[in-house]
């Protein structure tokens, strides 16, 4: 008897054909990139999908402020502030400095809000305070608990270091969640060249291999003839 894994779409054209339809839920994926590969407009955008699906979401900001992250999803017509005040979504800055346990803070407000879809951007910012790879490894693992046990399908965002062989920014991340998505910034004269690439989601029959991507007016694009 086969198991029949409940999917959370992406809402990026393209993305959920490379990974069996959707993400399971509950799962945790790390999106990983170095400066500049659009990971903050795939999370809007995941967001904004579940919006459109009736599914309340959370995006947590641990760098710029609300605004500036609605301001962001304004470029693509994604008007956050009207979920907002249905109470439908919420947008919220949590300081880095002062993140203390999160894991049940976080699970906390999940579990009240009824929110299906998380986004932290970006886990990066942990390291600030905790000099300790393995504090950061417990710390994370302890967060994708508490995003499990809340039953939701949630993306964390890590920045990479340019000319770096690592998958996020300490090298522990990528060992805790359920999956791991890298996006490539690649820039020739004039030529810009963006790609993703699926480096592990439990549970899924995801395509191997790089495909190439565009932002759009309506965000995020995998090219249909790569597919």
């Amino acid at each position: 008897m086969s198991l029949e894994i409940e999917r959370t779409t992406t809402g990026c054209n393209g993305l959920d054909k490379l990974v069996c339809g959707g993400l399971p839920r509950p799962s945790v994926t790390l999106i990983s990139g170095s400066a500049g590969t659009a990971k903050t407009t795939l999370l809007l955008q995941f967001i904004w999908d579940g919006l459109q699906k009736k599914e309340n979401g959370l995006f947590i900001t641990l760098e710029e402020t609300p605004d500036e992250i609605k301001k962001d999803g304004l470029q693509y017509s994604w008007d956050f502030e009207k979920f907002e005040k249905a109470g439908e979504c919420s947008i919220e800055f949590f300081d880095p400095f002062e993140l203390g346990d999160i894991s049940s803070r976080l699970k906390d407000l999940i579990i009240v809000n009824n929110y299906k879809r998380v986004v932290i951007d970006s886990t990066s910012l942990f390291g600030m305070y905790i000099n300790d790879a393995y504090k950061v490894r417990k710390k994370l693992y302890k967060l994708v608990q508490a995003l499990k046990d809340a039953n939701c399908t949630a993306l964390l965002s890590s920045e990479i270091p340019e000319k770096s062989d690592k998958l996020s920014r300490y090298g522990v991340e990528e060992y805790v969640v359920d999956g791991v998505i890298i996006l490539y910034y690649t820039g020739m004269e004039n030529t810009v060249c963006r790609n993703i690439a699926v480096r592990k989601l439990r549970l899924t029959k995801y395509k191997h291999g790089t495909f190439p991507f565009e932002i759009t007016d309506k965000g995020i694009k995998i090219l249909k003839d790569e597919l």
